[in-house]
This record gives structure tokens, sequence and C-alpha cells, in this order.
């Protein structure tokens, strides 16, 4: 086994996440002395004799024991694939976790983390705006399983977490509070030291409280939530960390204990990331902080732009937070960068953003963000269009927003873009 820590250091100077991509959980002497690691195009591996395939299985199927630090050997691409570990040890150094579990998707990811900690009569309460489909899970989908869902607006924060615990009554079980910070696509704040604080409140004896965060937004280089207290971080690795937006994937973080239980139900569901996947997003990784920083120094002087544009009515974007906002002290505590997420509001409704959208030449008009290419779609018809009108308005999601992801390209060429199509407005 090699050792994970010696690789971090030159000397007594721990390398940073930026240099360690390149070569953190290989060694090039086990493939022919290739640079990259590569691509284990294989559905199963052979055994060295019957003994270690048997001993493998009951380490994988937890029927013994792992030592500490301790890997499952190679069995099945179900299971476990060399492409897809070293993606996995590169994932926790820039969140400090202990493990990582990546799957095919970041639903996947949102799923997996719920059904394994979830149980009939257990709580969730989750912060909103989320993503549409982590909404339509907790909405529609657990309480067929007997899991009891609350949510409160991320606007209000702890108080609002604290408002949906006592409403109708204290929970019977709760089990699991859930952020997304920012929130999308809305980019307000919620303080997670205090959530955990929550979480850690209302854990007594066997029954311990998780406090989950969806960090796709400013992860994982502007946000640390295993840090402020946070047991597991959830990942859309399509996004920032894919970068390229041509992969779908999803990982979750957290300590060895609670993914190696995460890992045990992907395992059975199926849904793990394949080696192609695991290979793209290492190729990713080595440019994640380069291009996560280009694209927040764009969004930064779009935001400015839209702010003065007498067209919009509002912007919303981390980098315009001044002192005196209700959110300004938690960026300043949890956040290292305001990313490249920016919501705005037109003057008018769905109409004029229709227009503005249908004129773009530059940014393309599509879901999904984090790409090199700066995107831009309509919250309330199409990523969150499964949200009832009437819950939009009340979670901040308006007929007159528009969501922009801010790509690399040249930040004058994107303002003239956008100048253009609000013209058509």
């Amino acid at each position: 086994m090699w050792d994970k820590q010696a690789k971090k250091k030159i000397g007594q100077r721990e390398l940073k996440p930026e240099s360690l991509m390149m070569s953190y959980g290989y060694v090039p002497e086990w493939s022919e002395g290739a640079v990259k690691p590569p691509i284990f195009a294989t559905s199963t591996f052979v055994f060295p004799s019957a003994e270690a395939g048997k001993a493998f299985f009951e380490k994988a199927y937890g029927l013994k024991e792992r030592e500490p630090g301790e890997e499952i050997g190679l069995i099945y691409s179900r299971l476990n694939n060399p492409s897809l570990e070293i993606l996995e040890d590169r994932l926790t150094l820039w969140d400090g976790a202990q493990s990582a579990a990546v799957f095919a998707s970041g639903m996947a990811a949102v799923s997996t983390a719920a059904l394994t900690f979830l149980r009939p009569g257990d709580t969730l309460v989750f912060s909103e705006p989320a993503y549409g489909g982590t909404e339509y899970l907790f909405h529609n989908v657990l309480p067929q399983l007997g899991i009891e869902v609350r949510c409160f607006r991320s606007a209000k924060g702890v108080d609002g977490l604290l408002q949906a615990l006592e409403r109708n009554g204290k929970p019977k079980r709760l089990r699991m509070i859930y952020l997304e910070t920012p929130s999308n696509p809305t980019n307000d704040l919620v303080d997670i030291e205090a959530c955990a604080g929550v979480a850690r409140s209302h854990s007594q004896g066997e029954n311990r409280v998780l406090l989950v965060v969806d960090n796709t937004f400013l992860g994982p280089v502007f946000q640390h939530p295993l840090q402020h207290g946070a047991d597991l971080v959830v990942y859309s690795l399509t996004k920032y960390v894919g970068g390229h937006s041509d992969l779908i994937a999803g990982a979750v973080l957290g300590s060895a204990a609670d993914i190696d239980l995460v890992k045990t139900s992907r395992t059975f569901l199926g849904n793990i990331a394949d080696p192609f996947t695991s290979f793209l997003l290492m190729r990713s990784l080595e440019t994640l902080k380069v291009r996560m920083e280009t694209e927040s120094a764009n969004a930064r002087k779009l935001a400015d732009y839209l702010a003065e544009h007498p067209k919009v009515a509002r912007v919303s974007y981390l980098g315009r937070l001044e002192r005196g906002h209700p959110h300004y002290e938690i960026y300043q505590k949890q956040c290292k960068g305001p990313g490249s997420m920016i919501a705005f509001e037109l003057h008018g409704g769905e109409a004029e953003c229709f227009r503005f959208l249908n004129a773009l030449k530059l940014i393309k008009l599509a879901v999904s963000l984090g790409g090199t290419e700066s995107l831009a779609e309509h919250p309330a018809t199409m990523t969150h269009a499964d949200i009832p009108p009437e819950t939009q308005q009340k979670i901040g999601i308006t007929p007159a927003m528009v969501r922009i992801s801010v790509g690399i390209e040249d930040p004058d060429d994107l303002i003239a873009d956008i100048e253009q199509a609000l013209g058509k407005v």
C-alpha cells in the first residue's frame, strides 16, 4: 500500500491541491511509466488466488471489518476500479475529506446519500430553493417511503431552519439537515456552522443528525463545508469539476465510516461512475482552479454591468455583497470566492426574459452550469419548472429571473452579447 500522507509533502512542505491534482493517488511505474493514469476499461478483475477472492468479498460486503486505511481488493467495476479509485483519492484533497464516492450523476449522489441514512419515520429538513431534481426527490419520492420532509427558505437561514423544526410540532426523529448553499438559482447563503450546531443539538444517543451540504455552486475551490461542521458534501461533478459540459457524474465526500456506508449502497444500487468518466474528471481536476478563478473574474464584470443597466431590476451575485447585507458575514466566514453564477431580474416577466434569451449569440441558451462556455436559462420554466408557481414565488424564483453561468470567454465579448440581447427586450 502506498503512503498517502507522504505523497502530500515535499520534505516538510504540504503541497497544495492544485499541485497534487497532477500526481496524487497514482504511481507511473504501475502502468509502464505512463504520465497519466490509463483508462481501466474492464468489467472484472482476476484474483491472485481463490483465497484472495474470498477475502476481497468478505471486506467488500462487510462480512469482515477492514483495518484502518485498508483498501478493498479489485473485484468488479460495479464495486471499484483503479480509474475511479485514483479520482476519488484526488477529490478528497480540496475539501479535506477522508473519503469520497463517485456516482454516475449528481442526482445519483443525492439519492444514494438520502437512501443510505434515511429510514421510515425519519425527518429530513432542507433549504430551498434547491436544484429542481433534488426538490422533486425530497417532496415527491421520499414521503412515499415514510420519510417526513420539511423545508425552509434559504434566505431565512438558521432562523428558518429552527422555525421549520417547530412547525407542526417537533419531528419525532430528525435525521438529516440538507443545505444547498449558495441556493440554486437565487444565490442565497445559509450559515453552515450554525446549522451544524442545530444538527449536534438534536443528536441524541445513537440518533446522529447528519448535516449534508450540496457544494456544487462554489466547490470545491471556493467553499469547504466539512471545515464548517458538515458531515457530508455532495457534488454534481458534471458542473465545475467536469467543467467542459461533456460528462455526467456526482460525488459524496465525508468521513471514511460514512462513505463506506454510502459505497455499500452504491454497490447494490449500481450507480457507480464508469472508468472513462473517471478519466475525464481527472483531466478536468488539473485545470479546475484556473478555470473557476477565470470564470469568477468574468462573472464579477458581468454582474457589475448588469447592475447598472436600466432594463435590469435586480442582480444577485455573491461578489456584490456589501457590509450590512444579511448574508455578508456568512460570505466572509465560509466562502473563499464568489463563484460565477449570476441571477438577475428584468423589468417585466417571462416574455421579456424569453426575448433576451432568444437574442443571445455568444452565450448559449441551455441548462447546466460550470462549463467553459457561458450558459443562460429561465429557472421558472426550465430547471425549476416542477416547482408550483406559488411556491416559486415564496422561495424567490420569479418569472422575471434569468440565471447565467459565466464561462471563460473574453468578458467584454460576453458584455457585448448581453448588451445587444437586452436591446431586444
